[in-house]
């Protein structure tokens, strides 16, 4: 099969598109030929070495993917070949061919495979954050940082379902009206964050932050939080991991909160089935849509990462077998 190989831990243009053996099953394994691979941010910093986990090499990324089972071990007993299923893998998303955990594959019926990956890390990242993490509750203020993003998005929406009212934070106008589209209330640039965010709640700051980009506008938002707030720490876009003064915790009596959904994902396993089983109900009503920028063949998996790490996507990406 055709894959992206990773050999050593160096720059993106160091991934190889190259040939290598078939998976097999064996006890609850479950193989996929993959109809599309999600691309997300990690991805491209566990290729150089720079992620929370360093896998031995030669290793192919990648962390969701869906498709058509091919085979499956002896052992398995709620999927059989011929299913439409996506999966979450901790690598090998990069593939023609992909194996998985029986316990980490869900079944999607006729649903788009790219809608499918989305729904898995972005959403489910997104949904554990401000319902586990954050606990949301109706009529708070939810401020959404790197809004344009596919976890920004996935926050928009799901924050709304939730009862919250959303500030979404983006780059551009273009990004902003795109977060405006999928259900902002109000939309702003990271340009004088800290007195934007405070002008449009009345002085009293943010209830939730979700904060996917770090640096100044971690800082920025460390310093608008509500009495009370939550402060999601979900990842560091910009490149800068900030230091917090924790007076302002204790000042403000707010919560600074981590949010690692692999960690939620191995630990918590029944409520991580119960979150995704929700966000299938919600995506089958309509009251979640991923948005899908582009659909790239799988040989141009170095150009696309290089793109989302510099931060200039939109939305969900995802890879195609040829």
């Amino acid at each position: 099969m055709k894959a992206i190989i990773c050999n050593e831990f160096a720059s993106l243009d160091q991934l190889v598109y190259g040939d290598m053996d078939d998976p097999a099953p064996s006890g609850r394994q479950v193989v996929i030929r993959v109809e599309a691979s999600g691309v997300n941010y990690p991805d491209g910093l566990l290729v150089q070495g720079l992620y929370q986990m360093r896998p031995e090499h030669p290793f192919v990324p990648g962390m969701e993917a869906a498709g058509v089972v091919e085979s499956v071990g002896p052992e398995v007993g709620t999927v059989r070949p011929g299913d439409r299923v996506a999966t979450i893998c901790s690598l090998g998303g990069y593939a023609e061919k992909v194996l998985s955990e029986e316990g980490r594959v869900f079944p999607i019926g006729d649903m788009d495979a790219a809608d499918a990956c989305a729904l898995l890390v972005a959403f489910g990242t997104s949904h554990h954050a401000l319902k586990q993490r954050a606990q949301l509750a109706p009529g708070e203020t939810l401020v959404v940082l790197g809004a344009a993003g596919a976890t920004g998005i996935a926050a928009i929406q799901i924050g709304k379902l939730m009862g919250a009212r959303v500030i979404a934070v983006a780059s551009s106008d273009e990004k902003r009206q795109l977060a405006r589209d999928n259900g902002a209330d109000e939309a702003i640039g990271y340009d004088d964050l800290k007195t934007e965010i405070k002008g449009l709640t009345d002085g009293r700051g943010a209830d939730v932050v979700f904060d996917t980009v770090g640096g100044a506008a971690f800082d920025a938002c460390a310093r608008a939080m509500a009495r009370g707030g939550r402060l999601l720490v979900v990842g560091f876009a910009s490149g800068d991991i900030p230091r917090f003064p924790v007076n302002l915790a204790l000042v403000k009596e707010y919560a600074v909160i981590g949010v690692f959904w692999g960690n939620f994902t191995r630990f918590e396993p029944q409520a991580y089935a119960d979150n995704m089983a929700e966000l299938l109900q919600w995506y089958q009503a309509g009251k979640v849509r991923p948005l899908i920028e582009g659909r790239y063949p799988l040989a141009e998996a170095a150009q696309v990462l290089e793109r989302i790490l510099n931060r200039g996507a939109v939305g969900k990406i995802v890879l195609i077998p040829d």
